[in-house]
């Protein structure tokens, strides 16, 4: 393709190895954007009169990565910018994951499920949506969005414990003894057909019985949505099969017939699959042969007809804690009972306990039925504390030294002596690198989970996009390759945006300009190190980050710079670069006044396919009353 020397471009990316996010063959090519959207992808050059040139020589240029599985929904109320993700590539973002979102909660509920379950102090997100909610649907919420200086793009889930807590209250939603009356059930119901037709990409729910809930009237209580009965669940999720989008959930790992009914629920027979996206596909330290069942089962699924994936962590899950506030302990009953006092006299009091202390050991010593955390405190770290003598050692390694303490004993002496000063560290799964492979391959997996904007001073998995693309060139350039490069940003972009039916993840003539622009150089031991940040709206509280400037060059929303030469633009922040992304749904191009008729027929083709697609949506939705 070549292009024509009377157009002009606002942006042009100069001799880049091009990626289209489809998985085709990468190749050196310019790229000129104009009105936000890719116009020109030639071999030669473009007339750069009045554009912003980025020379991408020897650099790769690829569509904005998508990040599926987020809990930024406080923080885009007060920090609508979430540079955090954009600094390293990521370009559209999904809120309302784990059944959480903020579309129809009041404020102390929303504090309630969000404070404890993600890690975000409980005040600061009943402050963040009493001062910014002022919505009271799904379209108004995705106004509301957009009102403010979205930085990346946005798509959402509807949580099924939002709507249930409005509408049950949240007492009556956390009993189990109670159940949705028939005009509850309805008015559900009411909600989830409201926020598919303004263009959410589906629901989430969860039945993980370890997320328990903050505050005081419903403390420790398992979150709303695992209340659900048969019934309520299979009302809400016919309303997802009749448009065809999206069930996120997270099974109840200690039964393992209901992760087996999640997975059959996808299939069709008589009736239209229900696409599931299901947590999650993990090496788990605590039991390494579980995952070889993962694929198979995914496999199997679809080919009866079904439409599963799992979601994945491409990189170790490698988590920190200070003191004992790790959001895995609340899977054991020793561990949840010192996460349920708030008070910390009281906490130090229980702890110290010696009937505690048997029930702990007791707990750490089982090795029965499904788990997250291998609970070993030999592979454990401590990584900063006062008493300097400890540091770079494991608690077990500590007990040894102080007479031979039981590893459970050596860490809550610790916690004790030094509270939330302990800080440690701890990889819980994917530390397999031969498995990590097997899995990036695998169809019935896709990339996410990264949490992003939740669990602040746990882990930071921002770049989890990167240390993939790493993984696969590192493997090219030892000669021992498991995947193309193509193949990853595809996972990373391309393959996501068609599943859920978002505007996100191609980089090809006609399509949303946005771009990442990275040095393959600079894929290196960067993106393993954490940096802290505060962050204002939560009163400065530091949370992990990762910092890895020189490897991401550019970064582009819309045809709009929000990262350049290791820095975020004066955009960020101020002016709104993304937008809401509605499912099934493309915004149309500008007409393009350049290329070769085979250029201008591949747009008009691919205008075409998602005007379909939209048009398949809104007559699946016509239908759901």
């Amino acid at each position: 393709m070549s292009g024509v020397s009377d157009v002009t471009y606002d942006t042009v990316i100069r001799n880049g190895r091009w990626f289209d996010g489809t998985g085709a063959p990468s190749a050196v090519r310019t790229i000129g954007i104009r009105d936000g959207h890719v116009a020109a992808v030639v071999t030669g050059d473009l007339d750069e009169t009045d554009a912003q040139v980025i020379d991408a020589t020897d650099q790769w240029v690829l569509p904005g990565m998508i990040d599926i599985h987020t809990h930024y929904d406080v923080e885009v109320l007060g920090g609508p910018a979430l540079s955090e993700s954009l600094r390293h590539g990521v370009t559209t973002v999904l809120l309302g994951s784990c059944s959480l979102s903020t579309v129809y909660l009041d404020a102390a509920d929303a504090g309630d499920i969000f404070g404890r379950v993600e890690a975000i102090p409980r005040d600061f997100v009943i402050e963040a949506v009493e001062k910014h909610k002022d919505w009271t649907s799904g379209e108004e919420y995705i106004a509301a969005l957009e009102s403010r200086p979205l930085g990346p793009n946005v798509a959402a889930f509807l949580g099924h414990s939002d709507m249930r807590a409005a509408t049950m209250g949240l007492d009556r939603a956390t009993r189990k003894d109670e159940r949705p009356t028939r005009a509850e059930q309805a008015r559900m119901e009411r909600m989830l057909v409201e926020a598919l037709r303004a263009g959410f990409v589906g629901m989430s729910s969860q039945q993980l019985l370890f997320d328990k809930l903050d505050g005081d009237v419903c403390r420790s209580r398992t979150l709303p949505s695992t209340y659900a009965k048969p019934r309520e669940l299979r009302r809400l999720k016919s309303l997802l099969r009749r448009s065809n989008r999206v069930l996120q959930s997270g099974p109840d790992i200690q039964n393992p017939l209901n992760l087996l009914s999640q997975a059959a629920q996808s299939l069709g027979a008589v009736r239209n699959p229900l696409k599931t996206s299901l947590l999650s596909a993990a090496d788990v330290k605590s039991n390494p042969v579980a995952v070889n069942v993962l694929g198979p089962l995914a496999r199997l699924v679809n080919s009866l007809g079904g439409n599963f994936r799992w979601q994945h962590l491409p990189v170790p899950f490698e988590v920190y804690a200070d003191g004992i506030d790790l959001v895995v302990f609340e899977e054991f009953g020793a561990g949840a009972a010192a996460l349920h006092l708030r008070d910390e006299v009281e906490r130090n009091e229980l702890m110290r306990d010696e009937g505690y202390r048997r029930r702990f050991r007791k707990d750490y010593d089982s090795r029965f039925g499904m788990r997250v955390w291998h609970r070993d405190f030999f592979d454990a770290e401590i990584v900063s504390c006062p008493d300097q003598s400890v540091v770079g050692k494991s608690f077990g390694a500590v007990g040894r030294l102080r007479g031979g303490l039981h590893p459970v004993d050596a860490f809550l002496d610790l916690v004790l002596e030094h509270g939330r000063a302990l800080r440690w560290r701890t990889t819980i799964s994917n530390h397999r690198p031969e498995v990590l492979k097997k899995l990036a391959r695998d169809p019935g997996i896709q990339m996410g989970f990264s949490d992003a904007g939740a669990h602040l001073r746990n882990m930071a998995f921002y770049n989890m996009g990167l240390r993939l693309l790493r993984h696969v060139r590192d493997a090219e350039l030892a000669g021992r390759p498991f995947m193309t490069v193509e193949q990853a940003v595809h996972r990373l972009t391309g393959e996501l945006g068609d599943w859920y039916r978002i505007d996100a993840g191609h980089l090809r003539l006609g399509d949303r300009a946005d771009v990442v622009v990275l040095d393959p150089c600079r894929l290196d031991a960067s993106l393993d190190r954490y940096a802290e940040e505060p962050v204002s709206q939560y009163g400065g509280l530091s949370r992990m980050v990762n910092r890895n400037d020189e490897t991401v060059s550019a970064v582009l929303v819309g045809g709009r710079p929000v990262y350049l030469d290791g820095a975020l633009t004066p955009t960020v922040g101020s002016e709104r670069t993304g937008r809401f992304l509605r499912a099934a749904h493309k915004a149309p191009a500008p007409a393009t006044r350049q290329g070769t008729g085979k250029a201008t027929a591949g747009a008009a083709a691919t205008g075409a396919a998602a005007s379909g697609k939209e048009a398949s949506g809104k007559e699946a939705l016509a239908h759901v009353n």
